[in-house]
Formats: structure tokens, C-alpha cells, sequence
């Protein structure tokens, strides 16, 4: 589904991604956890394309992501991206979040996006927030819309970039219980999160990344449990406490 071939990206002098190479099957969950300016959110940003590699090859679903405007919509077609901070519109209400790309992009009906939109808002679990703003909204619940507006594109591929970093710790459960049921439900997905109990739970595959490089990957027991790389272990021996 995803094939990441010697990808790097430099900003400056800044070498961000040194020579990544991932497959990600379909219906596989990959994590990819480090430190703060390990290349994560980078790498999941290139897969669609908001950030451009300077080397190397991504291939989304069979299609080349490269500066052919063709490929890059195509790709953004199959592809669903949830961010650390919502990017939901604050003047539409959550409804009308859910319906704008449908419209816009599906050339979906104003019925059918409202249908797609309610069936989409009962399984995060807020059909009753649908006529609210997100600033009336929890951060959960904002982050529960803006998945709910990425699954209403039926992308093939969802990519998660921390999203429940921003979270107050009490509403993290409820964003992590969406995903998990994606997770669940066969959804290709690529997380880039500290969330060790998602991982266990669903990942099929973690990456643990530094300095732009892939250092360690395998499944999450194997990982966690007995990791071969000395950083590996020291990252993990701080977060695992």
C-alpha cells in the first residue's frame, strides 16, 4: 500500500530524513515513535505530499507521489491525514466540517455528504455535537470531528501525525478508542505518537526513528521488550516508566 525507497529531506544544511525506506501493507497499523526532531511527523508529511522530498521515492496505492499535480490529487484522494491541532474551520458547524470536502472534492450531494456526515459522527461517538461550532467542543471531541472528517473521503490510507498530544489526559482515551476501532476495522494506517498502549494494542509494526534515520523496527513486543539498538533502549527506558 505504502513504499518509502531511500527518502531524505534537507532544510539547509539540516539533512531531516536520511535515507528512509518503510513498507506499509494494507490493513497494517505502523507506528513510528523518537525524540522531538526525529524526522516522524516529516516522513508522514511527505507521504501526501505537504512536504516534498528531496530524494528518493514514495509510492501511495500504486501511484508515484511526485510534483505532477495528477498524482498529488490522486494520492490526497486515498489518503486521510489527521493533525495535532484539529485544523477544523471554527465558523462552519461540526455538520457542515464533515460535508465541505465531500461536496468540494467527492462532488457528493448536499444529502448524501449529511447522510455520510451523521453515520460518521454516531461511530466517533458525538451525533449530538453536530450542530455545535468546535470552539464549543472539547479538544476530544474537535479531534473525534476531524477524524470523522477525514473518513468521510473513504480514504484507503490514514495518517495520524500526534494526534492526542494537544489533549487534556482525561480525553485521550476517547480519541485513542476511535482509532483503535479503525485499527480494528482493517484501515491502513501510519501513527506517529508516544502512545505505547495504541501501539501494543494495534500496531502491527513500530519504527522507532533519530536524527532522520530509521534505527529499530519490528513488531511492538519485540520492540518495547528487547530492543537491539543502545538508543532504542535509552528512548524507551525514559518513556516506559
Amino acid at each position: 500500500m505504502i513504499k518509502i525507497e531511500d527518502v531524505s529531506k534537507y532544510y539547509g544544511s539540516f539533512r531531516a530524513l536520511d535515507r528512509v525506506s518503510l513498507n506499509v501493507n494494507s490493513g497494517e497499523v505502523l507506528m513510528i515513535v523518537g525524540p522531538s526532531g526525529s524526522g516522524k511527523s516529516t516522513l508522514l508529511r511527505c507521504i501526501n505530499h505537504l512536504e516534498i522530498p528531496d530524494e528518493g521515492r514514495i509510492v501511495v496505492d500504486g501511484i508515484t507521489v511526485n510534483n505532477n499535480e495528477a498524482h498529488i490529487n490522486a494520492v490526497r484522494a486515498e489518503v486521510g491525514m489527521v493533525f495535532q491541532r484539529f485544523e477544523l474551520f471554527p465558523h462552519l458547524t461540526v455538520l457542515e466540517n464533515i460535508c465541505l470536502a465531500q461536496q468540494k472534492v467527492r462532488k457528493r450531494s448536499r444529502q448524501e455528504s449529511d447522510q455520510i456526515a451523521w453515520q460518521l459522527l454516531e461511530k466517533v461517538g458525538i451525533p449530538e455535537q453536530a450542530n455545535k461550532h468546535p470552539p464549543q467542543l472539547s479538544g476530544g471531541q474537535q479531534q473525534r470531528v476531524a477524524i470523522a472528517r477525514s473518513l468521510a473521503m473513504q480514504p484507503k490510507v490514514m495518517l495520524f501525525d500526534e494526534p492526542t498530544s494537544a489533549l487534556d489526559p482525561e480525553m485521550i482515551k476517547e480519541v485513542l478508542d476511535v482509532m483503535l476501532d479503525l485499527a480494528r476495522e482493517g484501515m491502513t494506517m501510519v501513527v506517529v505518537s508516544h502512545e505505547m498502549g495504541f501501539a501494543r494494542n494495534a500496531a502491527h509494526k513500530v519504527v522507532f526513528m533519530d536524527q532522520g534515520r530509521v534505527i529499530e523496527q519490528g513488531a511492538p513486543d519485540t520492540v518495547f521488550s528487547n530492543p537491539q539498538h543502545e538508543r532504542t533502549k535509552l528512548f524507551l527506558s525514559r518513556i516506559l516508566r
